[in-house]
């Protein structure tokens, strides 16, 4: 081979690196102003459990942005959000941030504009994607940053799976009832931890369209994992069904507002009698608050208003209620 022609194949391989480099893999969508305004917004944390967008919920975020930037996240996707909050709101802007992989969450640019945004919302999708991709990058300080300087946030589906301190991440969301409640150790069963500081969502774990895709069974087993393994002696559970948001305040009060059937409130008051690999589960004494549209609870008092309260056991893997009418929901 030539100099000439293996310099301008050196040449063409350096270009095309640098070419590479430059190419960023994120995705920016905005809507409105594209310039950054500073509002000042007032904390608040939307636990959304999926399916239908409530308006409700979205004019509640916007509300706490005082018409400042609201910055939609996901791992895949497209802008779709953002006429659906324009449409809604009066903001400085709404913006799609698509964040696909670990390239994308370490680039500068990205955390950037997270620090500029006035309201934060997660998207649904699969809730191992911000665990695999975001975890320890500066996309997680930078939505933790947003917290602290009391920027509202809120997610739904795979977003609000992974505002609690206490996460279920598996991949593709596939851990089942049946096969949780029968082996709480199964491969489908994983739980993380850490990823957002919200304030009053330590020890918590959430679960998303719950009676609609009959998650009680598994979130048991996530409950009893938990503290079998030692990640808390005193878990929390906050189940939300579809078409459902738990609506909460910096002191812990939430109002429960949508169509769907109810966000639930669950804690063990027991250790599991039998948690262990390859065994059914035997679970006794978990509290259970259902708080329908219209409720409202405290999550620092572990009180509230508007809904029922009912006991739940595990016996060999079968669920039991005290609930009159025997449904575990």
């Amino acid at each position: 081979m030539s100099r000439w022609l293996f310099g301008s194949l050196l040449v063409l391989v350096i270009l095309t690196t640098a070419a590479l480099a430059a190419d960023p893999s994120y995705k920016y969508f905005r809507t409105g102003n594209p310039n950054d305004v500073v509002s000042h917004p007032q904390p608040g944390y939307a636990l959304m459990g999926g399916g239908s967008d409530l308006d409700e919920a979205f004019r509640w975020m916007c509300q706490k942005a005082n018409g400042g930037d609201f910055l939609i996240l996901r791992a895949t996707g497209d802008n779709a959000y953002n006429s659906y909050v324009a449409g809604l709101c009066k903001l400085n802007s709404v913006s799609t941030l698509v964040i696909p992989d670990r390239q994308a969450a370490t680039d500068a640019r990205v955390a950037e504009i997270i620090e500029q945004a006035e309201a934060v919302f997660i998207s649904g999708g699969d809730q191992s994607n911000y665990i695999k991709y975001w975890k320890d990058t500066p996309v997680q300080a930078a939505i933790n940053e947003r917290i602290k300087h009391n920027v509202p946030i809120g997610g739904t589906s795979a977003g609000l799976a992974v505002m609690g301190q206490l996460i279920f991440s598996a991949m593709n969301d596939t851990a089942y009832s049946n096969e949780t409640l029968a082996n709480p150790y199964n491969e489908r069963v994983t739980i993380a931890h850490d990823f957002l500081q919200i304030p009053n969502m330590r020890n918590v774990i959430t679960d998303t369209h719950f009676v609609k895709r009959d998650r009680l069974g598994r979130f048991l087993g996530f409950m009893a994992r938990i503290v079998t393994d030692g990640m808390s002696n005193e878990v929390r559970g906050v189940p939300v069904d579809e078409r459902v948001a738990a609506l909460m305040e910096p002191d812990g009060k939430i109002k429960v507002v949508g169509k769907g059937v109810a966000a639930y409130f669950m804690r063990p008051t027991q250790k599991p009698e039998v948690c262990k690999p390859g065994q059914p589960l035997s679970l006794k004494a978990v509290e259970v608050y259902k708080a329908p549209p219209g409720s409202a609870f405290d999550l620092l008092k572990w009180t509230g208003t508007g809904g029922s309260t009912y006991r739940l056991d595990v016996d060999n893997g079968k669920v039991t209620s005290s609930q009159n009418d025997r449904s575990p929901y």
